[in-house]
This record gives structure tokens, sequence and C-alpha cells, in this order.
């Protein structure tokens, strides 16, 4: 068994991987650049880079980065900053929930995003694990797709996993009561805290591999591959046996996935005689095919 950081991992995957090292990039320079006139960021243009950083890269990545299990407020306040809440989150003056919501409904993609979190990330006393629809993942996505608009969630501080977005209700007056069940969605919602504590509490020890195992769908496009030309017959006869036994060098990038991907996101491999019983057909084919040619 091997211990492992998650939080980490979870950088350095991003880091290997194309779509999701160019994407944080664009957004962190986004947030981060101050604008000519006010030498304040543009608000605008940084969530406009988050949102297409969470709608493009896979959740596998994403999730890790944004719901890490951390255990101390160094870790935590890493994470707090992943989606740079000073230009995203953060305002000198906090505003009313309600004027966050008029905004929000006023545009079609906040206003079926925050109607998809809702209805996702209801909480539910009868539920076994305390969302009505029961799913996690689809809770935690559904958070995800909030980042980048009126209503940003993120982390309140550095020493729990309390999130909301970046409001208060102190002024709600007659809409005190819509304000603070808007508010209590994130703040008081067992289903959404169930699911981060979930996530944040896998099992931080992931096997040693020792055998390899199929490929994720998010790492087949980067498998490793012989720079030779072979004859088109033989490399298609690889590309099948490719799928079946993957290489030693696509078996050390798993290594490195599975250590940052939750245990359920990866497929169930084969069984090891069935994996050597298809190698052999395809072996067998290949060699009739040859011999074919030569007659």
């Amino acid at each position: 068994m091997t211990t492992v950081n998650r939080c980490l991992d979870a950088a350095k995957a991003c880091n290997v991987d194309d779509l999701c090292q160019k994407l944080r990039t664009e957004y962190v320079s986004a947030c981060i650049k101050p604008t000519a006139k006010s030498g304040l960021c543009n608000r605008p243009k940084c969530n406009k880079a988050l949102r297409r950083f969470f709608d493009r890269v896979p959740a596998d990545y994403t999730h890790e980065l944004l719901f890490c299990p951390c255990t101390d407020t160094a870790c935590a306040e890493r994470r707090r900053q992943t989606i740079v809440p000073s230009c995203s989150y953060e305002s000198a003056e906090k505003p009313n929930c309600i004027t966050q919501m008029r905004i929000c409904n006023a545009d079609y993609v906040c206003r079926s995003r925050l109607a998809q979190f809702q209805y996702d990330c209801e909480p539910s006393e009868t539920s076994a694990n305390g969302c009505k629809q029961g799913n996690y993942g689809a809770c935690l996505l559904a958070y995800t797709g909030l980042i980048g608009s009126t209503i940003t969630p993120n982390y309140v501080d550095n020493s729990t996993s309390s999130v909301a977005p970046w409001c208060s209700c102190s002024a709600s007056w007659s809409r005190k009561e819509d304000c603070d069940n808007f508010l209590g969605s994130f703040t008081n919602n067992i289903c959404l805290q169930n699911a981060l504590i979930t996530f944040g509490s896998e099992s931080d020890e992931q096997p040693t591999v020792s055998q390899s195992s199929a490929p994720s769908p998010g790492y087949s496009s980067r498998e490793t591959r012989s720079t030779a030309s072979p004859p088109e017959t033989i490399e298609t006869m690889r590309n099948i046996l490719d799928t079946i036994i993957p290489t030693q060098a696509l078996g050390n990038e798993l290594l490195v996935g599975q250590s940052t991907l939750p245990s359920n996101s990866l497929p169930i491999s084969a069984s090891p005689p069935s994996l050597m019983l298809q190698a052999a057909l395809c072996l067998l084919l290949l060699l009739f095919h040859l011999l074919n040619n030569e007659h």
C-alpha cells in the first residue's frame, strides 16, 4: 500500500495533461492580470476562463483539484485558492444574495445551472445518503457548474470544508426567508456536505499497481506508441493487442492516474486468463495472415 497526497497528485496530474494544463494556465493568467485602467482584475474575463476550464476539462481532474482532502490549513488555503477567489469570488463588501439571485435568474445559463444544482443537491432526511436524487457525483458536478457565474461558490475559510457564494442575507427585509433558503442550499445542505466529505474522505491509500489495467477514457489519447512504421497489417494487429494488453509505458502512466483519480472512475479490467486467451487468438490471426501472404 502506498500513501498518497491527493491534492498534490491532482496538481501534478493536471500539469501533465495538455488540456487541463492549458486551460488552467489560461484562467489563472486571466484572473491575476490587472486591467490598465483600474489596476484590478478583469472579473468577467476571469469568470469566462473559469467556466471554460470546468466545462471542458474532465471531472476526474477538476474534482480532484477542487475537492481533494486536506488535514492542515496550508493545504486548505491552497485548495481555497484554486479558483483565484480574489478575482472570481471576493469583493470589498458582500452583496445581498437576493440581488445575486436576480442577476443569475436574468441569465439563461446561470439560471439553468442553479436549477440543476438545486435538483441534484436537493437534501432529503429520508434518503440514506442525504440526497433526494442519491447521487453525490451529480451534486458535485452541478456545484462546479456554478463556478464562474454571479453566484460562484467557494470555501469560506481554510479551517473547514464549508462552502457558500459571496453574499449575505443581512438586509433582505421582506425576502429574508427566500434569501436564507438560497444561502442555506450551500451552508446547511446535508446532501452537498455529505458529497464533499465523502469525496474528501475516500481512502488516501491506493494499492500499488502490480499488473496493467485497462486505460481510462481520459488517458487513452496519451498512450505511448512506437515511432516505427510497421506494415499496415502488423500495425492493425498491434492496435488490437494494445487495447488488450497495455504497454509498460501506459501502465506507468496509469500508476500516476490511479493515485489521482477516484477509484470508481477506472473501468474494471478483464481477468488475466481472459486477456491471455484474447492475445493468443490475435497472434494466431496475425500468423495466419502472414502465411497467406507468403503463398
